[in-house]
């Protein structure tokens, strides 16, 4: 990543894109409400998770563990964004 900014900014986007999307199949289909706030729910968990891993990062001295570590919070983020839109696909298509 290029800055720590810049990955907060993309964590809240992903995470806020994922909500927005939940929040629009509650309004559609009322009927799933819990499921999907369990979906909502396990995002704002990984994203503050996220955001406080990317505040502190490993091995301040070492210019490598640094990158290393901001990459798997990177990697992290695109796993648990893929997960929730993959959970609200299989609540789409029952």
């Amino acid at each position: 990543m290029a800055s720590r900014r810049k990955l907060k900014k993309d964590i809240d986007f992903l995470t806020f894109e994922v909500i927005s999307d939940c929040y629009n199949y509650i309004y559609l289909h009322p009927g799933n409400q819990d499921k999907v706030m369990e979906i909502v729910k396990e995002t704002v968990a990984n994203r503050n998770n996220l955001v406080a891993r990317a505040n502190h990062p490993d091995g301040k001295d070492n210019p490598k563990l640094v990158k290393a570590h901001y990459k798997a919070v990177f990697t992290d983020l695109i796993n648990n964004t893929d997960t929730s839109f993959t959970k609200l696909s299989e609540l789409i298509k029952a």
